[in-house]
């Protein structure tokens, strides 16, 4: 749902994607060819596309902060799952790019050379520019519960890995076994179609409604037996939507309280947990009699309560 917190480190986000995507797209790939280091133009084609993908997260993120509708009156959280989605389809294509272009260059160049210790001082500086990132990234995605985001620091997180390869592999290449550069390059590959993987399985369950850990029930539980009158707390069920969450869940209260009372007890759990659980943005509460124990999957009988 929209707040202005949450919209402005969104943009950070972006910023911070954009702008190290950016110089290193054309450091990775202007030095990668001066150096002669396929590995490093691999990485510069990944790092191209990570300007789309970040991109796309903010675009995500921007709609799934607009405010509920009479069409969605959940409003649409799950747009950033799905924009996590489209990041996949990237994810996989520029695996498959970078893949088949090392298998070329392996098995169908001849005189392979190493790449000059220039593309090893870039693979430095990407693994430093790249760590940042991913970790900004992350941190704030997690903050304000995005997966777009969280999906978007992952695959910068991808990066970190390929550069200290890719390091490794031109000093190596040095020591007499040049074809580790395009071995490198297939290894990048890999690194990439994992994280595309990964990010595919979290987002088709944000999509999925899972739960994003079984301590928001523990949460729920805690908060809903803090309030005076409440007894016992069943029957949680937890819709997530990537960003936010709604709850229906049970609370037992004494048979004797009049509905008045019940009502009232009920609107003040709602509010509790509304107020103590971040992630929750709906809360609907179900009041149930202490000593009358049914099974809420069968529908009650008529003569139930006689």
């Amino acid at each position: 749902m929209y707040n202005d917190s949450r919209d402005k480190k969104g943009k950070r986000a972006l910023l911070i994607g954009l702008i190290g995507n950016i110089f290193l797209t054309i450091f990775n790939i202007l030095i990668g060819l001066l150096s002669g280091s396929y590995a490093l133009i691999a990485e510069g084609i990944h790092t191209l596309s990570d300007i789309a993908t970040t991109i796309i997260a903010y675009i995500g993120f921007k709609f799934a902060s607009k405010p509920a509708d009479p069409e969605h009156p959940l409003g649409h959280g799950r747009a950033e799952s799905i924009g996590g989605l489209i990041i996949v389809v990237f994810l996989f294509i520029i695996a498959y790019e970078i893949i088949e272009g090392a298998i070329q260059k392996l098995f169908f160049t001849h005189n392979i050379s190493s790449p000059s210790y220039l593309a090893g001082i870039m693979a430095f500086v990407g693994i430093i520019v790249n760590l940042i990132m991913s970790q900004r990234l992350i941190s704030i995605g997690n903050k304000i519960h995005s997966p777009s985001i969280v999906a978007d620091g992952k695959h910068q997180r991808v990066d970190v890995l390929s550069s200290v390869v890719i390091l490794i592999g031109i000093c190596l290449s040095h020591l007499g076994f040049p074809q580790l550069d395009p071995i490198i390059g297939f290894v990048v590959g890999l690194f990439v179609l994992k994280t595309a993987i990964v990010v595919t399985k979290d987002n088709i369950n944000h999509i999925m409604g899972k739960i994003p850990s079984h301590e928001v029930i523990d949460d729920i539980k805690q908060v809903a037996l803090s309030v005076d009158g409440v007894e016992g707390v069943h029957d949680i069920r937890v819709n997530f939507f990537g960003s936010y969450a709604t709850v229906t869940f049970h609370i037992e209260l004494p048979a004797d309280l009049s509905f008045k009372e019940v009502h009232k007890i009920v609107h003040i759990v709602q509010d509790e947990v509304l107020d103590q659980i971040d992630i929750i943005y709906g809360v609907t509460v179900h009041a149930c009699p202490i000593g009358i124990e049914y099974d809420h999957k069968q529908r009650v009988d008529k003569d139930f309560y006689n």
